[in-house]
């Protein structure tokens, strides 16, 4: 192809201002979203996760239409949208009801928008593919809250959020508040998805919510090191993609997602499709139910 080059000065292109600031904003997505991996498997949030970005859309296409930061309509239209999937999606069957409803109604409007704001395609475009190297300051700074905002309330409520995602029948009869745990984490993860439309895309944005902890979760059943791994692997994809994309000139989401999924491929292969040594034999989510059943049996 006579239009993929390797560029010989790309340690000079790495050291550039755009791409320090891709680093840093892919860094904060990979950290957000590497946690948040293991609970969107475990509460079965994946097609939550899916949605969500492209509830964001209409935000996006919006914002461009009002001449406000496309960060904005994200961020208004994730949450939104999380808000309403937490409120009226309670359990499974639920929630992935009231989510393909409000994903109907989004993408609907996300066409509407998107046509009338044809004169930005680019900006469109973006949004469905991200564009990680257009990360500005300011958005370093919305970024860096949001990070802030996820890794704090974790270290708040992850136990129990942990205990209402694998048994919330146990968690809610020992006084836990499952739902308002549920509402608090669709909206940690539309934050996470705010920010990872704009490094991945909508299209793309599996790879770094829910890729990596999938992969983990080949390899160790602690929810400790699975998000810990996650987040290594999150990050070891975004910093590979960035260098990639230094080298050859192309778009670094396909190089972030390409890596994210060859470790999946290569755990996947190494594990013969089963946990690797040191798991449990059972699921994740077994295991732990089987624990909360044990503590439910015992008086608080």
């Amino acid at each position: 192809m006579s239009g993929v080059q390797f560029q010989s000065n790309w340690l000079d292109i790495l050291t550039s201002p755009f791409m320090q600031h891709a680093l840093i904003g892919g860094s904060m997505v990979a950290i957000a979203a590497g946690l948040l991996g293991y609970f969107v498997i475990t509460r079965q949030n994946a097609f939550a996760a899916h949605a969500l970005a492209h509830i964001g859309f209409p935000g996006a296409t919006g914002a461009i239409l009002l001449g406000v930061p496309v960060t904005v309509g994200l961020t208004v239209f994730c949450v939104g949208g999380g808000l309403l999937i937490g409120l009226f999606g309670r359990r499974v069957a639920d929630r992935e009801m009231a989510t393909g409803t409000i994903l109907a109604l989004a993408t609907a409007l996300g066409v509407l928008f998107a046509s009338l704001a044809s004169a930005n395609a680019r900006t469109t475009t973006s949004v469905l593919f991200g564009n990680l190297l257009a990360i500005s300051r300011s958005q370093l700074v919305v970024f860096a809250a949001f990070t802030a905002a996820v890794v704090l309330a974790l270290a708040v409520v992850a136990r129990p959020l942990m205990f209402a995602s694998v048994d919330p029948e146990v968690a809610a009869a020992r006084g836990v508040p499952v739902r308002a745990l549920g509402v608090a984490f669709v909206v940690l993860l539309a934050l996470t998805i705010t920010m990872a439309v704009q490094v991945v895309g909508t299209l793309l944005l599996f790879a770094l919510v829910v890729t990596p902890a999938a992969t983990a979760l080949r390899l160790t059943a602690r929810p400790g090191r699975v998000a810990a791994t996650a987040v290594a692997l999150a990050l070891g994809s975004v910093w590979g993609g960035l260098v990639l994309a230094a080298m050859v000139d192309l778009p670094p989401s396909f190089f972030i997602v390409s890596l994210a999924v060859l470790a999946w491929l290569v755990v996947l292969g190494l594990t013969g499709g089963r946990r690797g040594r040191g798991a449990p034999a059972r699921p994740v989510a077994d295991t732990h139910h089987a624990h909360t059943h044990h503590v439910g049996a015992h008086p608080a």
